[in-house]
């Protein structure tokens, strides 16, 4: 399958829930409390940051703590960097990066909205990070890094990034059997 295609997919399918042409059939805040996020966490985020588009909390077991510098990848509209701005407080700093225009416009105007001084969103691949060596503390994913076709680099940029002694809070799928060739050869089937 041409990684090309599945990336186009995977694009279109987000710039489509950046505008709000794709819903959830759930509700977004019972799915984000059984992903495990709090009730006094999600309190925090903005409701339109909140896409209902992750498969857990990053940042349950790699909390954000005061002062520190904070990168997401895939943030989307913005939801965990809107919730690591809250944690790491008017001294720290989170970055979102995101490969759809879509989003990124999307989170940026979120922020402006609703005065969120520390935070930056970029757009970029995650194979291909548009930030400086050793800068951050801590890396969160969630549910982005299954969508590359190039993981192994994701894994390099995410190490390039962090300073010494950083860590990574990272919540995706993975399989425990092989999916069948149609599923896989499916380039919708990466974004959906």
């Amino acid at each position: 399958m041409d990684d090309q295609k599945i990336k186009k997919e995977v694009e279109k399918f987000y710039d489509s829930v950046a505008k709000g042409k794709e819903q959830l059939k759930t509700s977004r805040e019972a799915l984000n409390r059984s992903l495990g996020y709090k009730e006094e966490d999600l309190a925090l985020i903005p409701d339109e940051a909140n896409l209902g588009l992750g498969c857990g909390n990053p940042q349950e077991g790699a909390e954000p703590k005061i002062g520190e510098n904070v990168l997401d990848l895939g943030c989307g509209k913005g939801m965990d960097v809107f919730l690591a701005a809250k944690k790491v407080g008017p001294k720290g700093f989170v970055l979102g990066v995101d490969f759809s225009e879509e989003m990124i416009s999307a989170a940026r105007r979120i922020g402006k909205k609703r005065n969120f001084t520390q935070v930056e969103f970029r757009q970029g691949a995650i194979e291909d990070l548009p930030v400086e060596d050793s800068s951050f503390d801590l890396v969160l994913s969630n549910c982005v890094i299954n969508l590359s076709t190039e993981k192994e680099k994701v894994y390099e940029e995410i190490y390039r990034v962090l300073k010494p002694m950083g860590r990574i809070g990272i919540s995706d799928i993975v399989l425990k059997k092989e999916l069948p060739t149609a599923w896989r050869e499916d380039p919708k089937m990466y974004g959906t």
